[in-house]
């Protein structure tokens, strides 16, 4: 990429198809790419290039998943005031920097500000802004904005003005008060290390080509996996040049892709989270009861399995996914409502059909790729174009004699509306990815009011039956900071994700800033807080509901006490 292409990674006439570049070494232009890292690259082409079938050259990973929002503080329940108290610990993220890659911050709450008004804000990467030279060194686009720019809005009597960053959505506001929001005794609210530093990323908002490529709503709020990953790029190279230790949010999540480790963004950040210094969280998602996974097994030489799936009476537009596992080969047939069908293209690497159904003004694309390239296994992808309401079949079949499983996934629940699921659903496998990725902290949502599971905090396991989620955090009517000076209350697992996230700050402070564990990285922030996760008699743990538990920061302390 250089200063005369980089237009094309904001415009909408323009598509980011990813690539693993050394594959096709010398068949693009450099100039024309963004670098993911040494393995993938993001290729820009205009939009009148591609078409619904352009899958065929691009492959699957080639088209940019797309994330929502994982959530619409009980401190004492997970031990962190007992942590801060005991004079010896006393950990308020000293020296720690806390990343959120999210909608970005209300800079001007006094949630993120020191008592003398100044900011705790070390930058802002808001990806949104466009400027001529104040992107972030090696990134091209959006706007990079310093503590001192920060201070200086702050300090003017039209802050943004100086400073025109803003978060319109209240998430990632949110996100950062939970974790690190400033003291305030009058509101009676903390963020778990608040003594941090905040360095935030705002996403930009997936572009419209990958939008109607997926067949999401104009209107949905969502991200391409794509500027997530720059995002961790971008928070883990500031807080190398500054030489602080970084516990990184991701409260975001979909329900694309095989439901693993695997996937392009799963892959780039988890090696992230190998390094020293850097703990990175992401949530569960909020997908139990929602109907959004169907979960079948096609028994050797049986007529199949049918799964119905009820259209709401707004006919919305959508894709989804059936992934079966080597040596599986299926077969899917799609029956609307009054009949009409589609079956499936025959085993080739990957093929689209396309059918336009007369009676039901619906337009259906299926592509069955036998051999997707991340996993190996068979990935059946189904968009449906204003598909009629009422209830859609489909017929699984299996060309192989042996008994195959199979798995269904919709989009998230802001993508779809909430009449169009399946008929009968399986509540398993359903934490959103990047949550299924090796090495992540991986967090759920419960209740302190009475220690139950949040009633949306998405099971596990993961499809190849790794363990998810690995436990649970507060992230039910959580006080956080909003978009006025004010706070107010929000439930969901990206804000039980942003908690941990400051529980991991505490524990890069202990172990990073303090020197007694120099070495301590993602995997063993993870093994800590396992280590101290409550547990209730009469249930069996780990579990797909709770994981190891209810996490408590200052059981995980007194489990070094007690092996020593």
């Amino acid at each position: 990429m250089n200063e005369r292409e980089r237009y094309k990674i904001t415009s909408n006439d323009y598509a980011d198809i990813i690539i693993e570049f050394s594959r096709y070494k010398g068949q693009y232009d450099p100039s024309n790419m963004t670098i993911l890292n040494e393995r993938y690259a993001i290729i820009h082409i205009p939009v009148d290039e591609l078409s619904k079938d352009s899958i065929n050259k691009y492959e699957y990973e080639g088209f940019p998943s797309c994330l929502d929002l994982a959530s619409t503080v009980d401190l004492e329940a997970s031990g962190v005031l007992r942590v801060q108290q005991v004079p010896y610990l006393g950990l308020r993220g000293n020296n720690v920097l806390v990343g959120i890659i999210d909608t970005g911050i209300n800079y001007m709450h006094p949630a993120f500000l020191h008592a003398d008004g100044t900011t705790r804000i070390s930058s802002i990467w808001d990806q949104t802004i466009e400027s001529e030279d104040s992107y972030p060194p090696g990134f091209y686009y959006g706007t990079e904005y310093s503590r001192e720019q920060i201070n200086l809005a702050l300090q003017s009597n039209n802050p943004l003005d100086v400073v025109p960053s803003t978060d319109t959505n209240g998430h990632g506001t949110m996100l950062a008060g939970v974790a690190a929001g400033t003291e305030s005794n009058k509101e009676g609210f903390s963020g778990v290390v608040p003594e941090s530093d905040l360095i935030v990323v705002k996403l930009k908002e997936a572009k419209t080509f990958t939008k109607s490529f997926f067949l999401i709503p104009e209107d949905a709020l969502c991200y391409q996996e794509t500027d997530v990953i720059l995002a961790a790029r971008y928070l883990l190279e500031y807080a190398s040049r500054i030489k602080r230790p970084i516990a990184i949010c991701i409260g975001l999540g979909t329900n694309q892709g095989g439901h693993d480790y695997k996937g392009v963004l799963s892959s780039i950040v988890s090696r992230y989270s190998e390094y020293a210094g850097v703990g990175i969280i992401t949530s569960a998602g909020n997908e139990l009861n929602l109907g959004h996974h169907f979960y079948g097994v096609v028994e050797r030489n049986s007529a199949g399995v049918i799964a119905e799936l009820n259209v709401g009476v707004t006919r919305p537009s959508f894709s989804l996914e059936l992934w079966s596992s080597v040596p599986s080969s299926l077969t899917a047939e799609i029956i609307s409502p009054t009949g009409e069908s589609l079956i499936s293209p025959p085993t080739r690497i990957i093929e689209t059909r396309r059918k336009d159904f007369l009676f039901e003004n619906t337009t259906i694309w299926v592509n069955n790729i036998s051999l997707e390239s991340q996993t190996g296994d068979q990935l059946i992808l189904f968009r449906l174009q204003n598909p009629s309401a009422g209830v859609w079949r489909f017929r699984i079949t299996s060309r192989v004699p042996i008994d195959s499983a199979f798995h269904m996934w919709l989009p998230s629940k802001g993508f779809i509306p909430e009449d169009t699921l399946f008929l009968k659903p399986n509540p398993d496998t359903i934490v959103q990815s990047p949550g299924n990725a090796d090495y992540f902290i991986t967090v759920g949502a419960y209740n302190t009011e009475n220690n139950s599971i949040y009633v949306n905090s998405s099971r596990g396991p993961t499809r190849l039956g790794t363990l998810r989620p690995d436990f649970c955090a507060p992230g039910v009517n959580i006080l956080g900071p909003n978009l006025e000076k004010s706070y107010t209350t929000g439930t969901g697992t990206g804000l039980a994700a942003a908690h941990v996230t400051g529980l991991a700050a505490m524990l890069l402070e202990w172990g990073i800033v303090r020197g007694n564990f120099t070495n301590m990285a993602t995997p063993e922030i993870k093994t800590l807080l396992i280590r101290g996760a409550v547990q209730e008699s009469g249930i069996a743990y780990p579990n797909n509901s709770w994981g190891y538990g209810r996490v408590n920061i200052y059981n995980s302390f007194q489990s070094l006490i007690d092996r020593e």
